[in-house]
């Protein structure tokens, strides 16, 4: 979680790095695993010198959950409670961390009014591992023309099979993942440059 969370937060630096002046990001972070790498790329973005905030309305129990969400706060990184579609668009970015690819229909509230709002607000979306509310296999199915569809996707370990109807901007961050573990799966670890955690595809 910590080096996938690093990966998107890297992603968001090469696609709009702080020099640009447009530093305010906001992480949108759902339950489970892909919203611990969400309060993790935010860290890591209040540290690479972006304005973080985060919309976290239904949090994930457990003790790593709490020390992930404890260390924003020790930043002074603040959460967000209302005034959503306020804070949507007054940033410069914005992080989709709500749902992983084990998503299954229906989405559940606080978040159909969240994906409506990522559908129609012309601020950059990074997505983490697979859109929120697209199917692993399927991407956005037969509704894609009305689907939500972000600008970045950072594909953690490998593409999942709905990357193929992903049309933006396309990393992967996966340099956690062993040659021998790629080979057993059937997918090939990328050349990554440097330090870097992520690489564009």
């Amino acid at each position: 979680m910590e080096l996938a969370g690093l990966a998107v937060a890297q992603a968001v630096y090469k696609v709009q790095p702080p020099r640009t002046g447009k530093k305010k990001v906001l992480i949108l972070a759902g339950p489970g695993n892909n919203g611990g790498d969400g309060l993790v790329a935010a860290r890591h973005l209040y540290l690479f010198g972006y304005k973080p905030s985060v919309y976290y309305p239904k949090k994930s129990k457990g003790d790593l959950f709490e020390r992930l969400e404890q260390q924003l706060k020790n930043f002074n990184i603040p959460f967000i409670d209302d005034n959503l579609v306020d804070h949507i668009e007054s940033s410069d970015h914005i992080i989709d961390a709500i749902f992983g690819f084990s998503f299954k229909p229906p989405i559940r509230e606080p978040f159909p009014l969240v994906i409506e709002l990522l559908k129609k607000t012309k601020v950059p979306v990074t997505s983490v591992d697979i859109p929120s509310s697209w199917d692993v296999d399927h991407g956005p199915g037969d509704e894609a023309a009305d689907a939500f569809h972000p600008n970045v996707l950072v594909s953690l370990t490998a593409p999942k099979p709905a990357a193929q109807f992903f049309k933006g901007r396309h990393f992967i961050g996966g340099r956690f993942i062993s040659q021998d573990f790629a080979r057993e799966n059937g997918f090939e670890v990328p050349d990554y440059e440097g330090v870097d955690q992520v690489v564009e595809v």
